[in-house]
């Protein structure tokens, strides 16, 4: 209505008498002659042939009659459709041609970069982001960027459930799957990479001590608090009281020589290091309750695995490292109970001691996301170093506990444990379709252990599905560590014989026979962290989810049962 309304003022103050018929918009006299429906301003529409006779329809804005007359003609002369165009003012017609062309350049901008940053409307399913290769470049970028930064764009496939068309994707992952032997670094390389922890850690212990312990000059004083630094006690309210309990006990148990104060140091005998929701709390509850075990002050310090690199939380990025010296504190608990056993005549008549030392993080099995921000990247993609690579370099007798189960149930629980709102059966079978989607994009271009420890990947993907490829860590390990120093458990027979599996760690890590009481209170106690009321009532997944993903993970079942020489690990009745 303002532009009618402009209209009218400019006629109204012109009070020219141009043909309305072909000069709608009122052209001043100088531009009006090069009509060439008029001619000039002397035009007399009662005179003109073209405009004689023409139906005039009165023009309303807000509501009132104007004076102003439009001429609605349908004409076959394809000529005459030009008629307006000619009459344009030439700063409107520059103007039109400008923003065109503006527009085509924006849209020509927009296709020839969309596919690179995943913009496209109609985006490649097979479009993943480029594995990041230099280190130094990502050290301000915290994790939760890095997820952001690769984030997938949403793929169709997430959203249809159906089995057909997930197979090929599947089939393309198992066309690319290959066991490749990894290479073993040698002890130099190692030192070069963590010259503190192995200043810090000798290559000798003591011999009458299951554990590997050994004695530390303190060179601080009474009034030193000697965990004022501890990043653990730093960075949890609710460790603070262990270490506040530490602190008073201290100095009692420092050993004293030649003028010398001298603390106990120890590192684990045994770890439990695998899997996450495959019952580790429920065997390090019953673990503990044997007189002759003792953990550390953290069921899972995480510190091979992240703390050391300076990742508290995935979602926080990177914090200051946790020294060495902060997990060893989380040890001054048994190191102090070891020592008093050393002291006594009583462990010098019977030689070696019985308390040994665990410790519980589920995730040191698995968890290398930190190689690319920390080592350099020249095997294209895949870690150079693994945590088994150091802790087999100071404790080359260490025992591994590995406690597993049908990583099909494993990941729906995994799910419902982390996912935080909208949790449902159909979410999690839309969350499986786009991490195998996004799993196969990698397997196009990577080897299968590129894939498996790419943090960018696993970042990325809504599920995580590489927990669950079991055979591909247990490999690894095993080319470091014997495989009589590492005992796999089902946590579906732990659940069903609670009493054979228990047994069977008690032989594996040497430990004494246990009075029927004591066996009693280990074995019949009820299960630890078990699933929540609220994730029950969500019900099993879809039948569809489950059978994606008993195809997906058959051939690293398959592989593993012939490692374990056991038909068990293929989870058949599960």
């Amino acid at each position: 209505m303002a532009v009618f309304g402009s209209l009218i003022q400019e006629f109204n103050s012109s009070n020219m008498r141009y043909c309305i018929n072909c000069c709608i918009h009122l052209l001043p006299n100088d531009l009006h002659r090069h009509c060439f429906r008029c001619r000039g301003p002397n035009h007399n529409n009662q005179k003109c042939p073209v405009c004689k006779g023409e139906s005039k329809i009165p023009l309303y804005a807000d509501s009132k009659q104007m004076k102003l007359l439009a001429v609605l003609e349908v004409r076959t002369d394809h000529s005459e459709s030009w008629n307006g165009f000619f009459c344009l003012r030439k700063g409107k017609l520059c103007s039109l041609i400008f923003g065109l062309l503006i527009m085509t350049l924006v849209m020509a901008s927009y296709v020839l970069t969309g596919a690179k940053h995943g913009l496209l409307l109609i985006p490649s399913p097979f479009h993943y982001g480029a594995f990041a290769s230099n280190p130094s470049l990502m050290d301000n970028e915290s994790l939760s960027d890095m997820k952001d930064h690769y984030q997938p764009s949403k793929m169709n496939i997430s959203y249809v459930k159906d089995y057909p068309s997930i197979k090929l994707i599947i089939d393309t992952i198992t066309s690319k799957i290959e066991f490749i032997t990894r290479q073993r670094p040698d002890l130099e390389e190692l030192r070069k990479q963590e010259p503190h922890m192995f200043s810090v850690i000798p290559n000798k212990f003591l011999p009458n001590s299951k554990n590997p312990c050994w004695y530390e000059e303190y060179r601080g004083n009474t009034t030193t608090d000697p965990y004022a630094t501890n990043s653990y006690a730093l960075y949890s309210k609710r460790f603070r009281t262990i270490f506040d309990y530490l602190r008073k006990v201290f100095w009692n148990h420092l050993y004293h020589y030649k003028d010398k104060h001298y603390r106990l140091r120890c590192l684990p005998h045994f770890y439990i290091i695998g899997q996450p929701k495959c019952g580790t709390t429920d065997l390090y509850d019953r673990l503990r309750l044997h007189p002759d075990v003792r953990f550390s002050a953290i069921k899972e310090p995480h510190w091979w695995t992240r703390k050391r690199f300076g990742i508290i939380r995935l979602r926080d990025g990177f914090h200051d490292r946790y020294p060495v010296e902060d997990y060893l504190d989380l040890f001054d608990l048994a190191a102090h109970q070891i020592q008093g056993v050393l002291q006594s005549e009583a462990a010098k008549e019977r030689g070696k001691m019985n308390i040994i030392i665990g410790e519980a993080s589920a995730s040191t099995m698995w968890d290398n996301n930190a190689w690319i921000f920390f080592y350099d990247n020249s095997t294209e993609g895949e870690p150079p170093f693994l945590i088994q690579d150091f802790i087999h370099a100071f404790q080359p007798n260490a025992k591994l506990i590995i406690m597993l189960r049908d990583p099909v149930e494993r990941l729906y629980s995994d799910y419902l444990y982390f996912a935080s709102a909208n949790k449902s059966a159909e979410d999690f079978h839309e969350k499986v379709a786009e991490s195998l989607q996004l799993f196969e994009n990698c397997m196009l271009d990577y080897s299968l252990r590129a894939c498996v420890y790419n943090n960018t990947l696993n970042n990325a993907m809504p599920v995580r599905l590489q927990v669950g490829l079991y055979v591909v860590y247990l490999l690894d390990w095993l080319t470091v560590f014997d495989k009589d120093q590492i005992l796999v458990l089902r946590l579906e027979d732990h659940a069903s014989n609670v009493k054979y599996t228990m047994h069977m760690v008690f032989q594996f890590l040497d430990l004494g026979p246990l009075s029927e009481k004591q066996e009693a209170l280990i074995t019949k106690s009820p299960a630890s962290n078990t699933r929540r009321p609220e994730d029950r009532s969500l019900g099993p997944m879809l039948p569809t989810t489950k059978a994606i993903l008993r195809d997906f993970y058959r051939p690293f079942n398959t592989k593993l049962a012939q490692v374990l020489f056991d038909d068990a690990f293929l989870w058949k009745r599960t």
